[in-house]
């Protein structure tokens, strides 16, 4: 037994940010349908791919998105397309769409449409900034979206331009908070006995959530301050990303204890300078370029893990950056038993990132890997009870064009 067996959530998302958070359902148990268009969801055509070679049934992402769902190929556009999904949807505990706002409507599949169909159903609107205002149909982008929480101006170096989290973080983080929408709106259905319509923007996910976002803005907001980006990323004693014999390692606000600091470098006679724990010279940038000489040495002799590891002694606030590799081959990782193993039609054995916690009991489970396009189509529309005509006419529609 899972934590949401006896869950069923129809999803409509695609790309990143709606299917992580199906995705996070479906981990735990939820029977989560994805609806797909004829030519599939965009995220198959984005890599990594096996062997680099660009194929729907082969995008890494859409693997790691789609875990644990079935997939129905549908064309929404057409009659029987749009019954077909309200009968799936009068089944349905949750329905979860992310198009562009008013989309569904014209599709005769809006809020009305659905709660008609299952007035027990909740039914949540993924978009950029809402389904409502001013800006509900603006475009938006993974930097945008960065950008647009305000946090991105304290990225990066002062002389050159702002940066970004890596890859596609912002959607990732904004897919979790759409995951607790979800289950926030589950929690209601069950208890009150009727569906609600949730209106999630990706940009209020950000502008409440983002990293370090709720420091600044109480900061300004009291006092005006902003957080501008640093002059240099290794300034401090230390502070910032320092290069090592293997790689990099970061020091986040480790100089504020020069005591263990000092511990950590094992008591070296260079670090015995009074000056470098008066508190006002060690904000003086030839001091801090001369303290910083001598601690790169150090840390150019060592690996990261010893540096953590010393670091982790000492009590030095302290990390390891990891490869990809370096995070897949951790001991740490490995033992806790972090990465799974799933075999797919089309990649074959693939292992990636498992469990994001442990339960007790009812937790996360593989039950089937990613789906191919269409491959649940006929198995989910029989046991909704469709005939075998209307079946094949949804299957005759959902086509692609040869």
């Amino acid at each position: 037994m899972q934590a949401l067996d006896n869950v069923t959530v129809l999803d409509l998302t695609h790309h990143i940010a709606g299917p992580y958070a199906t995705k996070l359902l479906a981990d735990f148990g939820a029977d989560v349908i994805k609806i797909e268009r004829p030519d599939g969801d965009i995220a198959r055509r984005l890599g990594p791919f096996k062997g680099d070679v660009p194929h729907i049934e082969r995008s890494g992402l859409f693997f790691f998105l789609n875990l644990n769902k079935r997939s129905v190929v549908i064309d929404m556009k057409t009659p029987e397309g749009r019954d077909a999904v309200l009968a799936l949807a009068a089944k349905a505990d949750l329905v979860v769409e992310n198009f562009r706002p008013g989309t569904m409507e014209r599709l005769g599949l809006g809020w009305d449409a659905i709660h008609a169909a299952n007035p027990r159903a909740s039914m949540i609107s993924i978009s950029n900034y809402g389904a409502t205002g001013p800006y509900r149909d603006y475009r938006t982008s993974e930097l945008v979206l960065y950008g647009y929480a305000g946090e991105m101006y304290s990225m990066g170096l002062t002389d050159r331009e702002p940066t970004k989290m890596a890859g596609t973080a912002a959607l990732f983080e904004s897919g979790a908070s759409a995951a607790a929408a979800l289950m926030g709106a589950l929690w209601g259905g069950k208890v009150n006995g009727a569906g609600q319509w949730v209106d999630i923007a990706l940009t209020e996910t950000h502008a409440g959530g983002v990293d370090r976002r709720h420091a600044t803005a109480i900061a300004y907001q009291f006092s005006g301050r902003k957080a501008l980006r640093a002059a240099d990323a290794a300034n401090g004693m230390p502070q910032g990303i320092y290069p090592c014999a293997d790689g990099y390692v970061d020091f986040t606000a480790a100089g504020l204890r020069p005591d263990r600091v000092d511990d950590m470098l094992g008591f070296p006679e260079w670090n015995q300078d009074p000056k470098y724990r008066d508190p006002v010279l060690r904000f003086d940038p030839t001091v801090i370029e001369e303290w910083n000489a001598n601690f790169l040495l150090w840390c150019l002799e060592r690996t990261k893990r010893e540096i953590w590891a010393e670091a982790r002694r000492a009590k030095v606030m302290c990390g390891p950056l990891f490869s990809m590799k370096d995070l897949f081959e951790d001991d740490h990782f490995r033992g806790r038993g972090f990465w799974a193993k799933a075999t797919h039609a089309e990649l074959g054995e693939v292992e990636f990132p498992g469990r994001p916690l442990i339960f007790e009991e009812g937790g996360w489970a593989l039950r089937r890997p990613a789906p191919l396009l269409g491959e649940h189509t006929r198995e989910v529309l029989e046991e909704h009870g469709f005939s075998a005509a209307a079946i094949a006419s949804i299957e005759a529609h959902g086509r692609v064009p040869a």
